[in-house]
């Protein structure tokens, strides 16, 4: 198997940076869409996958709650990667000069102040790398780019600004991906165990189903409703929760669960990733 991480987006993408953050060690393989960065792994192309999962201003990456669950992979890790957004152009550029921005359109969304106070025009390309891509192609000192600081090293562009976004905890949580479920210990500290589930179609089965988290003292710090096969009914559920299966709290929480669900898939155990812990310590301290 080679030793390599596969993510979805151009080289300097901010997923290639969260790959290269997370693993040093490994070579990052660029992929045109999630599904072939899956399939990467599947084949044994790439020993892992880094995928976006949720970000903290656009919210949940869209279909990354539909692909995950047929993926064949199984969740090992998290990553949490700290957006920050650079003002890019070629070498030469002024940033006075700068009339067109050009990146992908939630990154556009985060730069808005920096937009008006350049009075340029937002310019939506595929991807934030790609659009540094561009414009190093175009060598045009009047457009510029929102991108990492990676892409500028990558595409040999200047860095006009750095931290250019309006918020300052602009960050985007990954999933790590591997073909086998890596199952840590039960007396691991802080597991976080991700699933997804379906309901029996009856009255009050979800309130029922969740009952046995609140009675068993099981935190649940994620769910998120979708459809499933294009009905427009909440049909499956996608939830996280603090513990290990084999605890016997969460081990009781799972078995009511599983009495009024007709289908219930983890999707990983794994560690909580230190940036987790800070800011769980941080809300404690501010309590």
């Amino acid at each position: 198997m080679t030793h390599r991480i596969a993510f979805q987006g151009a080289p300097g993408a901010y997923s290639d940076l969260a790959c290269r953050t997370a693993y040093p060690g490994m070579a990052t393989l660029p992929c045109q869409t999630f599904e072939a960065a899956i399939e990467a792994v599947r084949t044994g192309e790439a020993e892992y996958a880094m995928l976006p999962t949720e970000n903290s201003l656009a919210g949940r990456v869209p279909d990354m709650h539909a692909l995950l669950p047929e993926s064949g992979l199984s969740i090992i890790g998290e990553h949490f990667q700290r957006v920050e957004h650079c003002l890019l152009a070629p070498r030469g550029a002024m940033i006075d000069a700068i009339r067109q921005v050009h990146s992908h359109a939630v990154a556009l969304g985060q730069v808005r102040a920096l937009v008006r106070e350049l009075g340029a025009r937002a310019v939506v390309e595929a991807d934030t790398a790609g659009s540094a891509e561009l414009v190093a192609r175009w060598n045009d000192l009047s457009r510029a780019a929102i991108a990492s600081s990676l892409a500028a090293e990558i595409y040999g562009l200047d860095i006009l600004r750095r931290n250019v976004e309006d918020a300052a905890h602009n960050t985007t949580r990954f999933y790590v991906m591997a073909r086998t479920p890596r199952l840590p210990p039960a007396d691991t500290p802080n597991p976080i165990t991700s699933f997804v589930f379906r309901v029996r179609n009856v009255p009050a089965a979800l309130y029922k189903a969740l009952g046995g988290f609140a009675t068993n003292s099981v935190n649940m710090t994620r769910l998120e409703s979708y459809m499933v096969g294009g009905q427009f009914a909440a049909t499956q559920f996608l939830c996280e929760i603090d513990g290990h299966p084999e605890q016997r709290n969460v081990r009781l929480a799972l078995e009511e669960l599983d009495f009024f669900s007709r289908e219930i898939r983890i999707l990983g155990v794994y560690p909580a990733a230190a940036f987790r812990l800070e800011q769980r310590m941080a809300r404690q301290g501010a309590d």
